[in-house]
């Protein structure tokens, strides 16, 4: 299985179980994951991009085992994000970025969001936008972030992008009542996008997603170690899903966009 929503390095609020990086591979490899893609909860407050992602690419080198994936994070916000950009790419060989609008001040119909979609599109870099990372009903009374993307937006900003860029492969990650499904199902028919199961939480849930979305536009994500492993695997067992369903969602809709990104 390949999971694309992994977190890496200390959660700002609260101590984790499966913080570090060895019990992390550890525990993703004991549920039969082959592949990670990781990012950097660093990221979130750090203003220093270039060292967040550089110790990232050296963590998931060193300690990774060869099962995970260094997803750069970009904060278009700072002045030298381009550079940031190509760091990631030419530097350290990622293929995939990630997006935190709600924690880097900006919005999804900003220029700051159209210019790092373009820049990722034209380097065929895979974009993930993080809807959320906790939830802010125990947020700290000083750290109020919102939700990116309110559900009176249906949606609207990345279908904007989506046609903006055709070009662009985009995973809406964290996704928990932000987009509703069939809004999600008019996405698709908008651009390449895709959105992972980490926040599906509703009994039966991957055959919801799976009649409102197309099945090669869903992907496996946990939000781990923010969210128990389990919880995600536990959601193939109690399905009714074919096997071919099964099997696009937890290893090769992730690989076509690896293979999108190489080509």
């Amino acid at each position: 299985m390949i999971d694309v929503n992994v977190n890496l390095s200390r959660w700002p609020f609260r101590r984790l179980a499966f913080d570090k990086t060895p019990q992390l591979v550890r525990k993703l490899r004991d549920n039969g994951f082959t592949q990670a893609w990781a990012g950097s909860m660093d990221a979130l407050l750090h203003r220093d991009i270039a060292g967040v992602n550089l110790r990232l690419s050296e963590d998931c080198k060193k300690r990774g085992d060869g099962l995970l994936l260094p997803v750069g994070s970009i904060n278009p916000m700072l002045p030298d994000w381009r550079e940031d950009v190509r760091r990631c790419h030419e530097e350290h060989g990622m293929r995939v970025i990630r997006l935190h609008p709600n924690y880097h001040g900006y919005t999804l119909d900003s220029e700051a969001c159209d210019a790092v979609c373009a820049m990722a599109a034209e380097r065929k870099l895979i974009v993930q936008l993080a809807l959320r990372m906790g939830d802010p009903r125990i947020a700290h009374p000083l750290v109020q972030v919102p939700v990116t993307l309110a559900p009176a937006f249906r949606g609207k900003p990345v279908e904007a992008l989506l046609r903006k860029h055709p070009e662009l492969r985009l995973i809406v990650m964290n996704n928990y009542g932000s987009i509703r499904h069939n809004d999600a199902a008019r996405l698709a028919k908008a651009g390449h996008v895709y959105f992972e199961i980490s926040h599906a939480e509703k009994v039966g849930t991957l055959e919801l997603l799976v009649a409102e979305i197309p099945i090669d536009r869903i992907l496996l994500g946990s939000h781990f170690p923010l969210f128990n492993l389990e919880a995600t695997t536990l959601k193939f067992q109690e399905s009714k899903l074919t096997a071919t369903q099964t099997t696009a969602i937890q290893r090769g809709n992730a690989e076509a966009l690896l293979t999108h990104a190489d080509g």
